[in-house]
């Protein structure tokens, strides 16, 4: 078995790759292999899938990556083992391409420093034959990007010593082509840079050498300021010093190679009669220049099959393959001049020595050309005045041209026309794009789809391509889709890919508006983004939305990501992002911009508060109701929504990207209650508290240049709320008085109203119970809805609660029950339900306190209120405790602690850790009491909670009485089988002690 990563992250099992799929996959593959047989914490491995921006479930998500990883590897001999707070890959070394790498590159640097000069050239020569491309390829995220680039650090120096020891043996004719490569790529690295001045000096190409010197001289001083090292200058004073070798020394084979065709088509289909006649064409002996035009309509595969012939014939010509693309269908085609200044660089001509004019330049390149075996690629060709300059003038050349046009002023050339394929090669094109055996489970939509497409090459890829992104697609879809998107199909068809690759032109060729799209989804500031959202951009309905997407993505000005959730997202280049934002800005009036962005927070405000209404809410203030509907229709936000939670995982950047930007805009109205309804319906609700600051902040600045005191108060409350969330409970008092300043100054008694009440939950959870029942009893004038009304009685109960005042509290609990009920509010009735069962538990009516628990531990499990769910589960357990029963909750409530550890909740691990150690009070352990109870005690004092440490301190008290009269001394060794992560003290919910 084989693992690589110094190239595409790979494993080969009996020769045999194994498919590893994605780019998570990819990354977990890679760190594993680069620990080998070390442990890598499950921190590590997050932190390296998700950057700092993990999901909710991350480690659940890991262990599903693990999983597959697992099996894909299975029947090797490296094995995935779970170890003590992480995983490792089980492999011998060798069997790691990185390791081999290391351990080959260190001994042919071992070798150079004891003057061993083969060996040194053997090992490393060794050790960069295992390079297959940049390392890590497939993996993706911050941890990759850092290890791809010190990996390359690492390619480099073994490069260097290389070079040191054949430079060494005077073979610098043997290292020059790696180095004009690596210096190239690395014009300030001057040890390269140097040797390749050296390589060049030993083989008689002096002047070249100086050149090099003096570009290096150049880049340091345009790029650090700085001039050359001494290393360097002492080189160049070497060279000036010594006579150069005679070039006519210099052996033939030493001179340049070029290799520049563009990669082969894996997937190459048909075409044979036509490749055939051009291999032959390119390849037979001739008394003069062989040139094969090819020419055909946009779209028929000319790029395609002109780079496949190359590949075929390119070991005939044995001094190198030439290539350009002369960009015919542009506005601006490729410049002649400088593309026979480039051919003269590959061909090892110094930048210094290649002629001004275009004519000389044209007379030096047939010169260099007149003995040797060289095929010249020309794709894109916009007349025969481009070609000419470009051929060679000998007859042991070739050259292979590709056009939209017969060139039939271009004499001597055979001429070539490729039409459409034919069915069964449109049909075999299909099924090696798309695969998985789809084309023969479904012959007749292929059969349709290949027709629709006209079978065009292009056409047919791109109806592949979509197919491949989209396996649960039937084929049946799409051709249904293409029988009535005419145009969409034509716009696949408007030229060859690599026209593409300039923003300007692609941009130019779009259809309105296509170009308004883009300019706007510029404007907006997004870099991924589902379909849907062009709608409200452009004021159009989703089916034509989705419809001018797919012609961005055709025009490569956008890429598909895939699907999430049931619906299609994309993704613009940052490049991208940026040219579109500066067409919007010089082509949209501000109004237009204005209009654009706010009706896209329309649309984002309705769907996060339709998809909101269907998952629980966290906070006393519930989500705003939108005022407008969304710019989609009822059949597309059924689509959209058909999962909630999905499509908020989804789109949560692009959430937060809209809330900035159109802060920025100073949309303050839609800004502060797309801020509020995110947090709200989702951010509280997942603990996402990064996010739930970045929105509000963003608003609040905004809110603030405008004077917009009702935005601002909205705003300071939901700060209050996030630091009530994650225990910063001074923080949070000083965001709620705040915010109940603003609502007086803006006349909102509402607002003012629902924030006391929010204020009462921190002032109750310090221990303030006057002060609590003060705020609710100012706040209960002016509560008009239900929901905010059921929400008091509820606050008030648990103040009376904690007051001992048990009959009035049971009375307001009960009311709140009744108006929770009533609304339909079933996560707000079963969290009232165990605040009703706390206090049958404090009257000492355990019967009914247990009925009250148990019915809202079902209600949550149902709900799949994880969070909610363990508070339940504690209040049951308190319960059971006290009849006797607790042996019995002594699993769940270990799993209460695991969930408030992996939801960050210091308050609900204090609470379950206090629960945990009366239970052992209750069943005789006082030893493991004290342990739980001293871990409690840490978290209340952090939490600057007095009044709960003073009840867990009582509680140790007891338990060590318990222990001294058993005769032991308390210790505090641990226990191990409980989750025992740090401090970050954050969620809970109001109301649920």
């Amino acid at each position: 078995m084989e693992i690589r990563i110094l190239g595409p992250v790979e494993a080969v099992i009996d020769g045999r790759p194994i498919a590893i799929k994605g780019p998570k996959a990819c990354t977990l593959l890679a760190i594993l292999a680069m620990y080998t047989d070390r442990t890598v914490s499950l921190d590590e491995l997050v932190d390296a899938l998700w950057d700092e921006d993990p999901p909710e479930q991350a480690r659940s998500s890991l262990y599903t990556h693990i999983s597959a990883l697992r099996r894909a590897i299975a029947g090797g001999a490296a094995s995935l083992r779970r170890s003590s707070g992480g995983y490792q890959l089980a492999a011998p070394e060798d069997q790691v391409d990185l390791h081999v790498f290391t351990r080959d590159a260190a001994a042919g640097r071992a070798a150079l420093a004891d003057g061993d000069l083969e060996e040194a050239a053997s090992r490393l020569t060794a050790a960069l034959a295992l390079w297959r491309g940049p390392a890590l390829g497939g993996a993706r995220g911050t941890w990759a990007e850092g290890e791809r680039a010190r990996l390359r650090q690492s390619q480099l120096t073994a490069l260097e010593d290389w070079a040191e020891a054949h430079l060494a043996m005077e073979r610098g004719e043997a290292v020059i082509p790696a180095l004009t490569a690596a210096v190239g790529e690395h014009p300030l690295r001057e040890r390269l840079r140097g040797q390749l001045m050296l390589a060049l000096h030993h083989t008689g190409r002096q002047a070249e050498a100086l050149a090099c010197y003096h570009e290096g001289r150049q880049a340091l001083l345009e790029d650090l300021g700085v001039d050359p090292g001494p290393a360097l200058r002492s080189v160049h004073e070497r060279i000036l010093r010594t006579e150069p070798k005679s070039p006519a020394r210099v052996p033939a084979e030493t001179a340049s190679r070029p290799s520049q065709l563009p990669r082969n088509i894996a997937d190459f289909t048909g075409r044979t009669a036509q490749a055939g006649h051009l291999v032959r064409q390119l390849t037979e002996t001739s008394d003069t220049l062989r040139v094969c035009a090819v020419f055909g309509q946009p779209g028929a595969g000319k790029s395609t099959l002109t780079t496949h012939v190359a590949h075929a014939v390119r070991t005939h010509f044995r001094d190198g393959q030439l290539y350009a693309n002369l960009r015919g269908v542009h506005a601006v085609p490729a410049d002649t001049g400088e593309v026979l200044a480039g051919f003269l660089r590959a061909l090892g001509v110094a930048k210094t020595a290649i002629p001004d004019d275009t004519d000389e330049r044209a007379r030096l390149y047939r010169s260099l050309l007149a003995e040797r075996r060289v095929l010249v690629l020309l794709d894109d060709a916009r007349d025969e005045r481009q070609v000419r300059p470009l051929l060679p003038g000998g007859n042991s050349c070739a050259v292979l041209v590709s056009s939209r046009e017969r060139m039939g002023a271009l004499d001597g050339a055979v001429h070539t026309h490729l039409p459409v394929l034919d069915d069964d090669e449109a049909l075999e094109l299909l099924n090696r794009v798309v695969g998985d055996e789809r084309v023969a489970a479904e012959p007749r939509a292929a059969e349709e789809i290949v027709r629709l497409c006209g079978q065009l090459p292009l056409a047919v890829r791109i109806a592949g391509a979509r197919l491949a992104a989209r396996p649960q697609w039937q084929l049946s879809r799409l051709a249904e889709r293409l029988r009535v998107q005419c145009r969409t199909l034509q716009e696949l068809t408007l030229g060859d890919l690599e026209v593409r690759s300039s923003l300007a032109f692609s941009y130019d060729g779009l259809a309105r508006r296509e170009r308004t799209a883009l300019r706007r989804l510029g404007l907006l500031d997004v870099s991924t983004f589902g379909g849907w959202l062009v709608a409200p951009l452009l004021g159009c309905s989703p089916t034509d939305a989705e419809e001018i997407v797919e012609r961005l993505v055709d025009a490569q000005l956008v890429t598909l990501i895939g699907e999430e959730g049931g619906f299609l997202r994309y993704r613009l280049h940052d490049l991208t992002r940026v040219f579109a934002r500066q067409q919007g800005e010089a082509e949209e009036t501000e109004d237009e911009v204005l209009a654009a962005c706010t009706r896209a927070a329309q649309t984002c405000l309705a769907l996060t508060e339709l998809a909101g209404r269907s998952i629980p809410h966290a906070g006393f203030d519930q989500p705003t109701r939108a005022d407008t509907d969304p710019f989609v229709d009822d059949c597309a936000v059924t689509e959209l929504l058909a999962d909630p939670e999905a499509w908020f995982d989804a789109e949560q950047t692009t959430l937060i990207g809209i809330v900035e930007r159109i802060s920025e805009l100073n949309l303050t109205d839609m800004a502060t209650r797309l801020a509020a309804g995110l947090c709200a319906s989702h951010f509280s609700v997942r603990n996402q508290f990064t996010q739930w600051w970045r929105t509000h902040a963003a608003a609040l600045a905004a809110a603030r240049r405008a004077g917009d005191r009702a935005g601002e108060a909205r705003l300071l409350s939901g700060l209050g709320w996030l630091r009530y969330e994650q225990d910063r409970f001074d923080e949070a008092q000083t965001y709620y008085d705040q915010a109940i300043k603003a609502f007086r100054d803006s006349g909102d008694r509402h607002g003012e109203a629902t924030t006391l009440l929010s204020l009462s939950t921190v002032q109750r959870e310090r221990g303030e119970l006057a002060r609590a029942r003060s705020s609710i009893d100012s706040a209960l004038p002016w509560l008009e809805q239900p929901a905010h009304i059921a929400q008091a009685a509820h606050g008030l109960g648990r103040v009376l609660t904690e007051q001992g005042e048990l009959e009035q509290a049971l009375s307001e609990c009960v009311h709140a029950l009744q108006l929770y009920r009533r609304l339909g509010d079933r996560r707000g009735e079963a969290i009232t339900l165990r605040s009703v069962s706390i206090v049958h538990r404090a009257a000492g009516r355990l019967t009914e306190a247990a009925e009250h628990a148990e019915a809202a531990v079902g209600i949550l499990h149902d709900l799949g209120d994880r969070l909610m769910y363990a508070y339940a589960i504690q209040a049951l357990a308190k319960v059971r405790i006290r009849q006797g029963l607790g042996d019995t909750m002594r699993h769940e409530l270990l799993e209460c602690l695991r969930t408030c550890n992996e939801m960050q909740d210091g308050f609900g691990q204090a609470l379950t850790l206090r629960t945990l150690g009366e239970l052992d009070l209750a069943t005789g352990r006082p030893q493991h009491a004290i342990d739980h109870l001293n871990r409690s005690l840490q978290w209340w004092t952090a939490l600057d909670l007095p009044t709960w440490q003073t009840r867990t301190l009582r509680d140790l008290t007891t338990a060590r009485a318990e222990l001294a009269r058993s005769g032991r001394t308390a210790n505090t060794r641990p226990e191990t089988n409980e989750p025992r992560e740090g401090t970050s003290f954050t969620t809970r919910q109001p109301g649920c002690r």
